[in-house]
């Protein structure tokens, strides 16, 4: 008696969702804030390309550093600060998101908080010297990775905004300690300058990473939230 061959049943493998819908959509409109603070933000900063420490800073007084830049003294129109105020505010609304999404779904602790066991000097050593190399890494965050992605989130992004308010008269009007506690405006306008500098690197290296990575790859994953099938 010949029986006829079952069937073989083809199990399809789902990709894991790599990151939820909200985190998606605050990963895009925080690039379009970034975009939008990186533009203006330079347009303001030719007007005036030098730092102080204090209270004051204006034009024939001593400065901290000058950058190299040209005077843009002409022109102003005012468009850059519009900008970079709307973008602000955006950029600031969807990090209030994020970061109560976070928190809420322990995102921070399970996903970017390292485990003791990494933060030892070897295993930094190692990740760093990976990185020197160019190798390429996984899914998962190593410790340097979630280091800087806390850094950014907890410090780097604060320290903008604050800093940013303390250049706000009508803000500064009714909570001057946000400035005081920056020994004046153009102590705030430069910690502001040194903190927006360091959000351009880390968006410069994050790219790189992601490119290293495989850059379609994880551009999918943060638009449709799973990685390639």
């Amino acid at each position: 008696m010949v029986t006829a061959a079952q069937p073989q049943t083809v199990e399809i493998s789902t990709p894991p969702l790599r990151h939820s819908f909200l985190v998606r959509v605050t990963h895009w409109l925080n690039l379009a804030s970034f975009i939008g603070l990186a533009i203006s933000g330079w347009e303001i900063l030719l007007a005036h390309p030098r730092m102080y420490w204090g209270e004051t800073g204006a034009v024939g007084m001593p400065s901290l550093f000058d950058l190299p830049l040209q005077f843009k003294l002409t022109g102003q129109t005012g468009w850059g600060r519009s900008l970079h105020f709307q973008s602000a505010w955006l950029f600031v609304l969807t990090g209030v998101v994020y970061v109560i999404s976070g928190v809420a779904s322990r995102h921070f602790q399970r996903d970017l908080v390292p485990a003791a066991r990494d933060l030892s000097l070897r295993n930094l050593t190692k990740v760093a010297r990976d990185h020197m190399f160019l190798k390429r890494f996984g899914w998962e965050y190593n410790v340097l990775q979630r280091l800087s992605y806390l850094g950014v989130v907890f410090v780097i992004a604060p320290v903008m905004v604050l800093t940013g308010l303390a250049m706000s008269p009508s803000f500064v009007a009714a909570f001057p300690f946000v400035v005081t506690m920056f020994g004046g405006h153009q102590s705030a306008r430069t910690i502001h300058f040194f903190a927006s500098a360091a959000l351009v690197i880390f968006v410069l290296v994050h790219v790189a990473m992601i490119t290293l990575a495989g850059f379609w790859q994880r551009l999918r994953s943060m638009i449709v939230g799973k990685e390639s099938a």
